[in-house]
């Protein structure tokens, strides 16, 4: 082995609820464990202005003042906690290789994914803006919908997953406004007839947001573009939810790691071990489903608890 590769007994790449929580479970284990933190060191809750889910916070806290706080807490039982990116896996023997920011390279006896997911948004410079300053824009209504009950809110999506939350904001807020981009949903059938028959949600089909509008702080409302007839009108509003889809950071696992058809890691149920021995997934590069921070950190727990048990039976720990 080259002097200059690294050897670790425990590897955990990515930060976040999931990430730090490992981190924090593994130091706590003594197995010494390095955490790279990614292109976005603390996830998707640093974009999170107010987290008021997450048990133990009575008041509430920001999302980016909860990272730090996790980051604290890992370093303080001794995690390695670094600047970097992973750009490359080798997972091919026992030894799992990886390389940090295309230069660095790093042998580990276990590796933890803690990756994450990025929602999906639209891209429009208005969205960006009260998605940044978090004055209305939102990708997740389970996380924010609280804040907007009585109100009336926007959610652009045609899935599953948009139904839902157009059902949840339904039950909280004063009403919904759907933005279907077709002329039909994508969602199952059972979805669909739900949040047809919900008097609070109203659907608009073949349309799309063509500008979030605000005062600079807050919106107030959106430009909504019918683009079978080119017809625009605008929706009062003080709340706008982007539910078009998450993409899994996981391209770099392609060829190692069983994926699902949308790149999500496939874990062995009940566990977080994946197809590679001694390569475990936790937090949203796994889970489709709940995206929360608690169910994240969660599954950072089962990772460094089946990390050490791994590490226990080949005789590493």
């Amino acid at each position: 082995m080259s002097a200059d590769i690294e050897k670790v007994k425990c590897l955990i790449i990515g930060s976040g609820p999931a990430g730090y929580t490992a981190a924090i479970y593994a130091s706590r284990a003594n197995m010494s464990p390095v955490l790279y933190q990614g292109l976005q060191p603390g996830g998707q809750l640093t974009t999170t202005n107010d987290v008021e889910n997450f048990p133990g916070y009575p008041d509430g806290i920001s999302g980016p003042e909860m990272m730090i706080q996790l980051q604290k807490q890992a370093e303080r039982f001794g995690t390695d906690i670094r600047n970097g990116w992973i750009s490359k896996v080798d997972f091919t023997g026992p030894i799992h290789k990886v390389w940090v920011d295309g230069e660095k390279e790093v042998h580990a006896d276990t590796i933890i994914v803690s990756t994450g997911a990025s929602a999906k948004y639209l891209g429009l410079p208005s969205e960006q803006h009260y998605l940044s300053n978090g004055g209305g824009v939102s990708a997740c209504a389970v996380c924010d919908g609280f804040f907007y009950r009585g109100q009336d809110v926007v959610i652009v999506g045609a899935g599953d997953s948009a139904c839902e939350e157009a059902g949840y904001l339904a039950n909280i807020c004063n009403s919904v406004t759907m933005l279907v981009r077709k002329e039909e949903f994508r969602a199952s059938v059972i979805m669909e007839e739900r949040v047809r028959s919900n008097s609070k949600i109203n659907i608009l089909f073949n349309s799309e947001i063509e500008e979030v509008q605000g005062d600079g702080n807050v919106v107030t409302g959106i430009t909504v573009k019918n683009n079978k007839t080119g017809e625009f009108h605008d929706v009062a509003c003080t709340g706008v939810f982007i539910a078009i889809g998450h993409k899994p950071n996981t391209d770099i696992f392609k060829g190692w790691l069983d994926l699902d058809e949308t790149g999500y890691i496939i874990n062995k149920p009940g566990s977080s071990k994946t197809n590679i021995e001694g390569v475990f997934v936790s937090g949203d590069a796994a889970d489709h489903v709940y995206r929360q921070a608690i169910t994240a950190a969660g599954t950072g727990c089962m990772a460094a608890l089946d990390a050490e048990r791994y590490l226990a039976a080949k005789g590493l720990h």
